[in-house]
């Protein structure tokens, strides 16, 4: 079994502050992590690992710095890493990076494919689901666990709105994970010791047949004009010591000045 782990490197939103008069993220001093539904989905692949011997290699696009995901990856269990790096991919949207990834993963064999339901730099939730297109392979979206039927079948656990769904899929196929399902592993000692000996491959436009056109900021027809946080609230009315009718012709009166009913 041959598992491939797209995951992202992303700034910890819990850091993150936005720039009052551009509007833009401020990203200088914010510190990267591997964005946590990637790890989730990592963590799956390294269970059917622990449970199959699957052969588990990650992918990531990004800048060299994202070299630092891929060594930490190597630290939990996976077998091997790919970096693709190339100012080419800079600008990209989620249309040119599924592209530019789905133009990747053509070089490699795999059984299933997995991605993180969405990062939270972005929160789009649109490249694992583009890729899946891209590659004329089925999906499952928002899993929350996964298990083997036989040599080509998972059962899978999928989130939605009113509760689960549990499916079963052919491989080869796409999965995108929630965060939620998962407790990813710690990086062992000897992983981490023994990572910064293991190689990573980079690969650029030049190793990948992808139009130029179709990548990076030529490639992406949407732009992100500017990014803001929410206001504040307005304080709300606080109902003290009235009785259960009292209460619900509040909420009536509330609902009939919002033309809710």
């Amino acid at each position: 079994m041959k598992i491939v782990v797209c995951i992202k490197q992303v700034p910890d939103t819990t850091e993150i502050k936005i720039d009052p008069v551009k509007g833009t993220l401020i990203r200088e001093g914010v510190p990267s992590i591997m964005n946590p539904d990637d790890k989730g989905g990592l963590e799956q692949a390294l269970r059917f690992k622990d449970e199959f011997g699957a052969h588990v290699t990650v992918i990531t696009m990004g800048p060299p710095q994202a070299e630092a995901i891929l060594r930490e990856a190597y630290a939990m269990g996976v077998d091997e890493a790919i970096l693709l790096s190339d100012r080419k991919f800079g600008g990209a949207d989620t249309l040119a990076t599924s592209y530019t990834l789905a133009a990747a993963l053509r070089n490699l064999e795999f059984d299933l494919l997995i991605t993180g339901r969405q990062a939270i730099d972005g929160d789009t939730a649109q490249v694992g689901p583009q890729i899946a297109e891209h590659l004329d392979l089925p999906q499952v979206t928002y899993v929350e666990d996964a298990k083997l039927l036989g040599d080509k079948t998972l059962e899978v656990k999928k989130a939605t709105e009113t509760g689960y769904e549990i499916l079963e899929v052919d491989m080869p196929c796409v999965l995108t994970i929630l965060a939620s399902g998962y407790e990813p592993r710690y990086m062992s000692i000897s992983g981490i010791m023994e990572t910064f000996e293991r190689p990573i491959t980079l690969w650029s436009s030049e190793n990948i047949s992808v139009d130029p056109e179709h990548i990076g900021l030529k490639g992406s027809p949407t732009r992100v004009m500017k990014s803001f946080t929410r206001g504040a609230k307005a304080k709300g009315t606080l109902y003290d010591e009235v009785t259960p009718e009292e209460a619900a012709d509040i909420i009536v009166e509330k609902l009939r000045e919002k033309f809710i009913i």
